[in-house]
């Protein structure tokens, strides 16, 4: 009798094995035949996971041909399923299925009729890390084309602050703070994407943006510097006739420079956009120009105050703006005056 009850048992063990088995293969027979489109992995993992669950749990000779056979499929679907998720992922492009085509040496079409069945003859498996290879190179560049598309995004409209400056004319321009701190971090993304092993797909639109970040930062850096000093230069050596008479050389340069500046900053004005200014050929060298001419009237203008210091020393203890003011108004005493009281201040203060 126990022989009896121990066969009966083993037959309903491996019937149950069987009616698994059925199972398995019709759950692989729906797969086979759903449209590529349709694809579902990630649901399709998880109904595997279940059926390989279910067979470890059976009471039955894992060493039979039934047993090792359904095992090997389920497992094989294990292994597929994974690469499908990653093969169906939205950021896989032609490109990237053409090195799939070239890896398995077989040419196929992704269309409305592409089966998974077809995926599945493909055996991928046998190349499990060149997919994942090409898969983790689609989803990077897709980061990559998204960082790309935003950075366009925001700089094709960021505009210059102008602001008016007295009654000459003339717009000052300055990123705002929020454009600067963005730029700072555009800068960052495309560095990191230059990086990247997987850069030459858009190597040459993240060189542009390299270089055209680049030059929105050094031209406003510069261009920040330039219209500080020319905007304090300007008072002395146009509109001084101490400065004038005591440096007629720096003066005549001045007004070239007073000019180009001028001239820059009109252009500024007409571009309004950061990038469309900025990106100009002529522009970044212009300014440099602009800016050693500036350094060369700023040295001739600090050694003429010195000069005025050495010849009266209680200008040692006034600002040199201060100081300039004075000399800039040494015709016009109710100005002047309006200093005095700093200079008999500080001089108190020395002796005391």
């Amino acid at each position: 009798m126990k022989d009896i009850e121990l066969i009966k048992v083993t037959v309903d063990n491996m019937k149950k094995l069987w009616d698994h088995i059925e199972q398995c293969q019709k759950t692989f027979n729906g797969y086979m035949m759903t449209k590529w489109v349709e694809t579902q992995p990630m649901d399709m993992e998880e109904e595997v996971k279940k059926l390989m669950k279910q067979l470890k749990e059976m009471k039955v000779d894992r060493k039979c041909n039934a047993y090792l056979g359904i095992f090997e499929e389920i497992k094989k679907w294990q292994l597929l399923l994974p690469l499908i998720g990653e093969l169906a992922d939205p950021s896989m492009r032609d490109r990237h299925w053409d090195l799939i085509r070239d890896k398995v040496g077989v040419q196929f079409v992704i269309d409305e009729n592409f089966l998974l069945k077809d995926i599945y003859a493909l055996e991928l498996g046998k190349i499990n890390d060149d997919v994942e290879e090409i898969t983790d190179q689609a989803k990077q560049e897709a980061k990559m084309e998204k960082t790309l598309a935003k950075i366009e995004e925001i700089w094709k409209d960021v505009v210059f602050i102008f602001t008016p400056h007295k009654d000459s004319g003339v717009q000052m321009l300055k990123l705002s703070e929020e454009d600067h701190e963005g730029l700072e971090e555009n800068q960052v993304s495309v560095t990191a994407m230059l990086s990247s092993r997987y850069v030459a797909t858009f190597e040459d639109k993240i060189n542009y943006w390299q270089k055209s970040l680049a030059a929105i930062a050094e031209v406003t850096l510069i261009a920040t510097d330039v219209q500080r000093q020319w905007s304090f230069l300007e008072n002395l050596f146009i509109h001084s006739e101490e400065v004038k008479k005591e440096l007629p050389l720096q003066s005549e340069i001045f007004i070239g420079i007073d000019k180009e500046v001028r001239a820059i900053l009109a252009d500024g004005y007409k571009h309004q956009k950061a990038l469309d200014f900025c990106v100009q050929e002529h522009v970044e060298p212009s300014l440099n120009k602009v800016q050693d001419d500036l350094s060369i009237c700023q040295k001739a203008l600090n050694d003429f105050m010195d000069s005025k210091r050495t010849a009266f020393p209680r200008f040692y203890f006034v600002s040199p703006d201060d100081l300039l003011d004075i000399l800039s108004n040494g015709n016009n005493p109710s100005k002047v005056m309006t200093h005095m009281q700093k200079i008999i201040s500080a001089s108190d203060s020395l002796l005391l």
